[in-house]
């Protein structure tokens, strides 16, 4: 059995960190005296002395130094146990699921999931990357707690949280690319065009201008970036995917006749706001925050 106690080392802890047996007081809220007896039980209890006066100064002894490392990791554990604890008390969830698709912009994204992380962090994050309607089939069928899409629900409220430029970008060597002036559209019509694959099943959805000749269809924005950088087709990007390519120059952006650009807005979408728990709301108010 156990002779020492939890508190017994916490109070060693603080003396430690905070540099003396009247400020390890202030901050436990406890007497410099209870504080005091308390360490020197554990060392009467453990037969080796934790501390050492030199030169009025109090410093940990060789055994003091050693034993330090091991509690902290032994406080540590015991803090996580009183969340597991408080987290059981007062419902929050083990899991959060995101469905996101791959064209939202990745800083705000992975800003608020480190925040959850940090206010919950025994939670695990299960972030699924999705296209077009991907990321609304996983709510509907319950394998995501919050989608970020580009298109609303029909049967719930969305909620808008920001807007996307999509532009028409190639490689640097493509044909494309090196026309003079603007690009016509037959132009577009006759070469090869990359697209995103529906990621969803059940509802599949085109999305944009898909009026090439000859199409490849791929599965992930990164995807079509290397082939873009190929040089072997043309695409419509987000600008933030692409924006690193376009100053290196492997990419260019097109200049066409018409439709250069489009903007696409992105929802926040969840089936049931009541029925959310606290680490889905701390998620949602953080990507709000951060997408505002």
């Amino acid at each position: 059995m156990a002779r020492s106690t939890i508190k017994q080392w916490q109070m060693f802890k603080a003396v430690v960190e905070h540099g003396g047996f009247n400020q390890a007081a202030e901050v436990l809220h406890k007497s410099p005296s209870s504080v005091h007896h308390a360490v020197q039980k554990l060392e009467q209890q453990l037969g080796v002395p934790l501390f050492v006066y030199e030169q009025r100064h109090l410093s940990l002894t060789p055994a003091g130094e050693q034993l330090l490392r091991r509690i902290r990791y032994l406080l540590d554990e015991v803090e996580r146990m009183e969340n597991v604890a408080s987290n059981m008390q007062v419902g929050v969830e083990s899991n959060l699921r995101i469905a996101v698709d791959e064209a939202f912009p990745k800083p705000p994204l992975y800003q608020a999931l480190s925040n959850v992380s940090d206010e919950y962090p025994l939670i695990r994050i299960e972030m699924i990357e999705t296209v077009l309607s991907g990321a609304d089939e996983l709510l509907r069928q319950g394998h995501a707690d919050v989608a970020i899409s580009p298109f609303t629900l029909a049967e719930n409220l969305s909620e808008d949280i920001c807007s996307v430029q999509f532009i028409a970008v190639a490689g640097a060597d493509h044909p494309l690319s090196l026309e003079h002036g603007t690009v016509a559209m037959e132009a577009l019509k006759s070469c090869r065009q990359i697209v995103l694959r529906d990621s969803g099943t059940s509802q599949k959805k085109d999305f944009g201008w898909l009026g090439a000749d000859q199409r490849w269809t791929v599965s992930h924005v990164s995807t079509s970036i290397e082939l873009l950088c190929l040089n072997l087709g043309f695409a419509w990007l987000p600008r933030h995917a692409v924006q690193s390519h376009l100053e290196d120059g492997r990419l260019k952006a097109l200049k066409l006749e018409r439709g250069s650009e489009r903007s696409t807005n992105f929802y926040l979408n969840f089936n049931d706001a009541d029925s959310l728990g606290p680490v889905s709301r701390a998620f949602l108010g953080h990507i709000r925050y951060l997408t505002m």
